[in-house]
């Protein structure tokens, strides 16, 4: 989104954010003061607490700032209205992203595949319980959306239940996806700047929104010295990574990592899927991206042509003729080449070269870790089905599904079935072998299942205090209690204490399973608060004690009570 305030000339910027940072605030428990400007929040009455919503921790990385480290935005005079989301970052839509409205709406369906959000998008977010309260714990939360999509906007990540129920700061930020976020072209690199170098322009943007937070964590009762980093899917797989990188070193103190990874193949046994590619597979993406766009403008004829056309350009022309195409049109020649896989860059200086390596070394930032998963990780990974040899898992259209899911009454009696969802060479979906939750439990035991092991066994040989859990809630109406169970992402609306609005709501939340479903989304809030207090998720409402990795906590209930237990 685009603020009316203004801007400082450049010389007054910096004596500005001197003086709001030593002084100058307000008696209004919503005005707070950062390094940069003073922003105007808002109280939430419902969940009691307060929000200050889309303040930049970064310049927008648009025109000469493409493909470069976030830059510290510039200081503002005058107090600036932060009651309102930023901009998504863009990206093609998906049904997990946002529409047009950069919100949970039903344009998300009418916007699948095309490009939404703006490259103006490096925003934060702050939640705090509405108190005069200091000190508090911080727990900054990275999104997910397989490294393509995602933003803080989702109603599904609003922070003010969980800063609430964890008595913490919660933050949230957008960062950069797809090419855009991750980038490898040669042609980009100058040779001065080993880190921007990488092409994790991501991760840069995570390292510097967590050095916001250092800087003004006290600003909104925070404790600069206890931050949780967490991230689940793609947020988890950058959780690790950051883990692993000495950019983050004193960043954070504790890690929750659900549902990610960051092993490569030769990390994991033959025939599983990594959570994270070599260096080259984004070079050879790179190469692949600019040679379609060469040839979409005449420059070439083919990929050798297109080729042989950059070798004629110096790497200044080729960084400004990337620089010059819409964002719009590199996610759409991404998207038709079939080239739009992202996710971080293992060069050596963002991150090492083999991460797993790394940790099994003892090279990493050590800090007490939370790591958790869903017991049926691979319901919502339906296309990947393909991968074991069979047809893509559902046989209607995502615009169809989401339509269908935002229509969806848990209250009333069902109307539809499995059988109108799921391909037919998984049906019924109880059959041995080759029904539904067959054939997902298989392929999450190739995919989520060998990361995890890999990843937390190599903590193990260099510290204790590694925790795990399972989710495996999966009380939703039918069919959805089938289709989705304990899917990949279904423990987040636990997590935040968020059932709606939002595109799994009605798929979950139903008035027979809420006294069970509030008793364990309290249980887990409060194990997240546990932990980001302490280090330790051990707390009275799970009624039994977490022992560390490899026991590991399950997490479910029946429709009118938590179910906690241990293995």
């Amino acid at each position: 989104m685009k603020f009316t305030t203004r801007l400082m000339p450049v010389l007054g910027a910096s004596m500005a954010a001197l003086l709001f940072a030593c002084g100058g605030s307000s008696d209004d428990p919503l005005v707070r003061n950062t390094t940069y400007g003073q922003v105007q929040g808002a109280a939430l009455a419902p969940s009691s607490t307060y929000a200050w919503k889309g303040i930049p921790f970064a310049q927008p990385p648009v025109g000469s700032l493409r493909w470069k480290a976030p830059a510290e935005p510039q200081a503002w005079s005058t107090s600036r209205d932060a009651t309102k989301f930023g901009n998504a970052c863009l990206q093609n839509g998906r049904i997990y992203g946002p529409g047009s409205n950069n919100t949970y709406d039903g344009t998300i369906a009418t916007t699948l595949n095309t490009p939404v959000g703006s490259e103006d998008c490096l925003t934060l977010n702050v939640w705090r319980p509405a108190d005069d309260s200091s000190g508090l714990p911080v727990i900054f939360f990275a999104y997910g959306g397989s490294n393509i999509s995602g933003y803080t906007a989702d109603p599904m990540y609003d922070g003010a239940a969980l800063a609430k129920a964890a008595n913490a700061v919660v933050v949230t930020a957008n960062y950069r996806v797809g090419p855009l976020g991750f980038f490898n072209l040669a042609q980009l690199k100058s040779g001065t700047n080993a880190s921007e170098d990488s092409g994790n322009f991501a991760l840069l943007d995570l390292i510097a929104a967590l050095k916001f937070v250092k800087n003004n964590a006290a600003a909104f009762g925070g404790n600069a010295g206890n931050v949780t980093l967490m991230g689940q899917s793609a947020g988890a797989i950058n959780v690790w990574a950051l883990m692993t990188s000495p950019l983050a070193s004193g960043l954070f103190h504790r890690a929750v990592p659900l549902s990610g990874g960051i092993s490569l193949a030769s990390n994991l046994p033959p025939g599983n899927i990594p959570t994270l590619n070599p260096a080259t597979t984004y070079a050879t993406q790179g190469n692949n991206l600019l040679a379609k766009l060469l040839i979409a403008d005449g420059k070439a004829t083919d990929t050798a042509t297109a080729q042989a056309y950059a070798a004629t350009q110096t790497s200044a022309q080729i960084a400004d003729y990337m620089r010059s195409k819409s964002g719009g049109t590199i996610l759409t020649t991404l998207l038709t080449g079939g080239l739009s896989g992202s996710g971080p860059i293992p060069d050596g200086t963002v991150i090492p070269v083999d991460p797993i390596s790394a940790i099994a070394a003892g090279h990493y930032n050590k800090v007490p870790v939370l790591a958790g998963n869903t017991v049926e990780e691979g319901k919502l990974f339906a296309p990947f089905l393909t991968l074991l040899g069979g047809p893509p898992g559902f046989k209607i259209t995502d615009a169809a599904r989401f339509t269908m899911m935002q229509n969806f009454n848990p209250d009333a009696p069902a109307t539809i079935t499995e059988n109108d969802i799921l391909d037919p060479a998984y049906t019924p979906s109880n059959a041995p072998t080759t029904g539904w939750t067959a054939k997902t439990t298989l392929l999450g035991n190739i995919f989520m299942v060998p990361s995890r092991d890999s990843a937390l066994n190599a903590l193990k040989t260099q510290q204790s205090n590694v925790w795990y859990y399972q989710f495996k809630w999966a009380q939703e109406p039918a069919p959805w209690n089938t289709i989705y169970g304990s899917a990949h992402a279904f423990d987040l609306p636990f997590l935040f204490g968020n059932f709606g609005p939002s595109l799994f709501s009605n798929a979950i939340a139903s008035t027979a399973n809420k006294p069970g479903r509030l008793a364990l989304s309290a249980a887990m809030m409060a194990s997240i608060g546990a932990f980001a207090r302490n280090g330790d998720p051990n707390n009275a409402t799970l009624g039994t004690t977490w022992q560390p990795w490899p026991s590991k906590l399950i997490f479910d209930a029946t429709p009118t009570a938590a179910a906690i237990t241990t293995q």
